[in-house]
């Protein structure tokens, strides 16, 4: 058992898919770039604001349930967002999909319906 207050730390987002693509020589790994409606400000010599799309990399091990990556690009799922970075075979990961999966086979991501905004944090 975790306290409340452990649980509270974890920031879970919803973010959208914009690429997926297996890691060469790994069986099981995928790197995504992942929209959580985060941006950065620019400024340029004039004083001029341009907002820019920061998308996070995240790597996830679920190649195998999706052999053609391009069925995963435009879905939006929960993915934790806090997480120290890890590199997992030369990928830095930026977070952690959130994906069930049973013993006998069968998978499911988890996707909020279709209401839900890129970034919005679960409560």
């Amino acid at each position: 058992m975790i306290s409340y207050e452990d649980f509270a730390k974890v920031e879970i987002r919803a973010g959208k898919i914009l690429s997926a693509e297996k890691i060469p020589d790994t069986d099981k790994l995928l790197k995504l770039m992942v929209d959580f409606g985060e941006v950065s400000e620019t400024v340029d010599e004039l004083g001029n604001k341009t907002s820019v799309s920061k998308p996070r990399q995240i790597v996830s091990g679920i190649s195998l349930q999706f052999p053609d990556t391009s069925v995963l690009i435009g879905k939006t799922c929960m993915f934790v967002t806090n997480l120290e970075p890890r590199v997992l075979r030369g990928v830095e990961s930026n977070g952690m999909l959130f994906a069930l999966s049973t013993a006998d086979g069968a998978f499911s991501l988890l996707e909020p319906n279709q209401s839900i905004p890129v970034g919005t944090k679960a409560k």
